[in-house]
């Protein structure tokens, strides 16, 4: 207890993984700038970063690191900000009627920790049942990996998968399972290196239990293809 107490607020907000809201925060103005000119401002200042570190930024090694850092944030780890990034979601008419349900799983999850910018990696696992459409296999993965890259809670994470599916494919029948490591909990802090964290987020059938059961049923039996 006298731990706890003796954190900063922010080290505490950070650890007690709280999230506001199912939206990201963002400004207002938060495309205003170019993607050129974050880049340049955000290099400028993670050069700041390195010389407070007292790092040698005449060094070969380093000194191109304030831009590569830039970019990749910009272009790479933080693309799904932006929403003229998001994918289009291809959706076809359910000509077959076919009404069982529908699993993606082991969908290849990188995305990035909020509350200290570092790692979080794993898989999702995402299943429907059809109505009258249909969407293309490769689009959830699309979609998984946009809302991923941005500074994320997973809790967050699982439910914009889940609301966007809902909304794309007009059906409530939806469950969304990830299951991730956070590497602020495996490199600082507690430094757990064993421990992962599932979120689980569903609505219309999979409410029932038997929904549920039959998706967690074929995870388990899944063959190695």
């Amino acid at each position: 207890m006298l731990h706890i107490m003796n954190k900063s607020k922010h080290d505490q907000l950070g650890d007690d993984h709280i999230s506001s809201s199912i939206e990201t925060p963002l400004r207002k103005d938060a495309f205003e700038k170019s993607d050129a000119e974050k880049i340049e401002r955000i290099q400028y200042h993670f050069k700041e970063i390195m010389n407070e570190l007292g790092l040698d930024l005449s060094d070969d090694s380093l000194s191109g690191t304030p831009y590569r850092v830039a970019k990749m944030y910009v272009k790479e780890l933080f693309y799904g900000l932006n929403p003229r990034n998001k994918p289009s979601l291809s959706v076809f008419d359910n000509k077959y009627a076919y009404g069982k349900m529908l699993i993606e799983q082991n969908i290849s999850l990188d995305s990035s920790c909020e509350h200290h910018f570092l790692p979080i990696t794993g898989y999702a696992h995402i299943a429907y049942i059809p109505k009258a459409k249909v969407i293309g296999l490769s689009k959830i993965n699309r979609l998984v990996d946009y809302y991923a890259h941005r500074p994320q809670v997973q809790e967050r994470l699982s439910l914009q998968i889940l609301n966007e599916l809902k909304t794309t494919l007009n059906t409530e029948d939806i469950i969304v399972v990830i299951s991730a490591k956070h590497l602020c909990v495996s490199s600082r802090g507690i430094k757990d290196k064993s421990s992962f964290t599932t979120t689980m987020e569903y609505s219309g059938c999979f409410n029932d239990v038997k929904y549920r059961k039959e998706f967690f049923d074929c995870l388990d039996n899944k063959s190695s293809l």
